[in-house]
């Protein structure tokens, strides 16, 4: 039987398997992402387990079956459409997007997720630059480098960004930091945890906190 919290955990592990903290993903990381307590995340680790939607090995971690992958990129799917519905059709700031998406994703149809999907044009991303994934569960791979990695005097391109904080998004979408945006790193101050960046020549200060949220990837040749 699939429950919202059900689905939750898989969307959780996938992300942490996409994000490269496994497979497998130990309950630790699954307990510290969904901010429970670590004997609820085990409890529902060894569930999934019995469910046949993850494979887990103690001391190891957990690792999702395809019928747990398949769940895990369906919700993801509905999330994804969601957010960029909010934002295109109705009004949405990009920061708040994210959370109303998630009291939705688990409610809504496949007839329901096509229509959304048909209004939008079959768009590929969702507003903070994650990939959509198909209903045949293809999806496009994340960077997992982070302007925080990027050199003095290198330029990167964004990618996508963390979509979990909205004053994170908020400041994002001020410095004009957002998906598609080239950025040229013009100073990094290591012992200050700040980089001095450049948008179409204008100078903006981002600590390194928010800089590992913004995920990058090398300019087109």
């Amino acid at each position: 039987m699939r429950t919202p919290s059900i689905e939750d955990y898989l969307k959780t592990i996938y992300k942490l398997e996409a994000e490269g903290s496994g497979p497998p993903v130990s309950s630790g990381a699954i307990a510290e992402a969904m901010q429970v307590a670590p004997a609820s995340a085990s409890n529902m680790v060894r569930r999934l387990d019995d469910l046949g939607f993850i494979d887990y090995e103690a001391y190891a971690g957990a690792t999702l079956t395809e019928p747990g992958r398949t769940v895990a990129l369906e919700v993801i799917r509905h999330h994804r459409l969601l957010e960029l519905y909010l934002k295109e059709v109705m009004g949405f700031d990009w920061a708040a997007v994210h959370h109303e998406a998630e009291r939705l994703e688990h409610h809504i149809s496949e007839t329901f997720e096509d229509r959304i999907e048909e209004m939008l044009g079959h768009p590929t991303h969702d507003p903070h630059g994650h990939p959509i994934p198909t209903r045949e569960g293809a999806v496009d791979a994340l960077s997992t480098h982070t302007l925080a990695d990027v050199a003095e005097g290198d330029t990167a391109v964004i990618d996508h960004v963390s979509d979990d904080d909205a004053e994170v998004l908020t400041l994002l979408e001020q410095r004009g930091l957002l998906p598609g945006t080239t950025v040229d790193v013009r100073e990094t101050r290591p012992l200050e945890g700040l980089m001095v960046v450049a948008i179409d020549g204008d100078e903006t200060i981002i600590g390194h906190p928010v800089a590992n949220k913004v995920f990058v990837r090398p300019p087109a040749e």
